[in-house]
């Protein structure tokens, strides 16, 4: 089961998640409680050492998107919403992979429709850890992740259910919004892959 762990804010944050087993950790450059600029992500990346590191954007320009990833030395850019195709064409690049994220309800939810290497499939709002009927998707193929309403507790039926290659966490471990718990990290990562 691949993890990404999201949202990550300090160094900490991304010294437990890539301790625990994260296969990936994420950092957000949208508008959010969650997000960080490209300066504190660049040494974010530093500390996550192999581990594949994420920027995630939303309505955000090409351009900047781009001159993000070119900043911070991110391995993967994620789009999340409603990005055409050619973003994606225009984004590709040797020095990062790209995750497509859309909503369960999204009309294509095939793996590198858009030239994506991954494809997260979430809740309609995008980090808002609200959970749906992840059977909904059961039988999708390829590197996808799983994301939206994900906890400790609930992350091992909802892979079950789904039928998931990989899940995507971010408020499922916080104690506050923005605010990630460590300890819930730890148990995330752990029963994600019991």
């Amino acid at each position: 089961m691949f993890v990404k762990v999201c949202g990550l804010r300090t160094s900490a944050d991304v010294d437990v998640a890539v301790s625990s087993g994260a296969d990936a950790v994420g950092f957000l450059f949208a508008a959010s409680p969650r997000q960080v600029d490209p300066a504190t992500a660049r040494s974010l990346v530093a500390v996550a050492g192999t581990t594949l590191t994420v920027g995630v954007f939303h309505r955000q320009p090409v351009e900047e998107v781009r001159a993000i990833a070119e900043a911070t030395g991110i391995g993967a850019v994620q789009l999340h919403g409603d990005y055409p195709k050619d973003a994606f064409t225009a984004l590709a690049d040797p020095r990062w992979q790209l995750i497509r994220a859309v909503p369960f309800s999204a009309p294509d939810l095939r793996v590198g429709a858009y030239g994506d290497q991954f494809l997260l499939v979430d809740a309609p709002r995008g980090g808002s850890g609200e959970s749906w009927d992840y059977a909904s998707v059961a039988g999708l193929d390829g590197q996808w992740l799983l994301a939206g309403g994900l906890t400790p507790v609930s992350v091992a039926a909802a892979t079950a259910a789904a039928g998931a290659w990989g899940v995507d966490v971010s408020s499922g471990v916080e104690s506050s919004r923005g605010v990630k718990d460590h300890g819930l990290i730890r148990d995330f990562v752990a029963a994600a892959r019991a």
